[in-house]
């Protein structure tokens, strides 16, 4: 079985096709788009700052950031390039501020070819259809860009470590699992796993949609 459904075979090529690149990525396109972009600008993101928008899909933030930061300073990763080129088609209010080759495919969370003066990061919506060890593979690798000065991403919480093993109901009404998508760890779990590649997390009381809840991650 696909540890995410966004892993089945054909996936991508049939939602592109039928001009869905929109709702694969999760439906709310403009609230979230929205939601994605104020708490990066909470965290501190102005024009001249590098974003890297991992797990971007089909431009859900990157219609609103490319606009907002300066030309270039944007950077997108997906495990699919197609959904990635399919909002640079669409959602671009000027395609000309954001070259395609800044648009990475990614499956792994390694961001080859990315900008080293990467300042922010955000992996919204991504985690809670992977399983925890993706973000650890996300936090040592984002380590390498010298200039992070924090990262954004969510995921789904358990509220005990016994509710933890079976379903729990989000607030927004998901019910999420500790081994299928959509999945929830514990918070503790996240600020272990942090701790272990050197970076502090912090949650977030920010209302999102579907009950995810969101952290920051700085350096320690």
């Amino acid at each position: 079985m696909p540890e995410s459904p966004y892993e089945a075979p054909g996936f991508y090529d049939a939602a592109i096709a039928a001009g869905r690149h929109r709702e694969i990525v999760g439906g709310r396109w403009d609230e979230t788009g929205r939601v994605q972009m104020a708490a990066l600008l909470d965290a501190g993101l102005q024009p001249h700052h590098v974003l890297l928008d991992v797990g971007a899909g089909s431009l859900r933030l990157g219609c609103k950031a490319v606009s907002y930061l300066d030309p270039g300073h944007y950077w997108a990763t997906d495990a699919s390039r197609e959904i990635l080129l399919a909002g640079h088609r669409a959602e671009l209010d000027n395609p000309s501020r954001l070259d395609p080759s800044q648009l990475v495919q990614d499956a792994d969370f390694a961001f080859p070819g990315v900008s080293e003066d990467i300042t922010h990061a955000i992996a919204f919506a991504v985690f809670p259809h992977l399983r925890l060890e993706r973000l650890e593979q996300a936090l040592d690798s984002l380590k390498r860009f010298p200039r992070l000065e924090c990262f954004l991403f969510t995921v789904f919480l358990a509220p005990s470590a016994e509710a933890a093993a079976g379903p729990v109901r989000q607030p927004d009404g998901v019910v999420t699992h500790r081994s299928r998508a959509p999945y929830h760890v514990l918070e503790s779990e996240v600020a272990d796993l942090a701790a272990r590649h050197g970076w502090h997390v912090a949650r977030q009381e920010r209302m999102l949609p579907r009950g995810q809840v969101l952290f920051i991650a700085t350096r320690t």
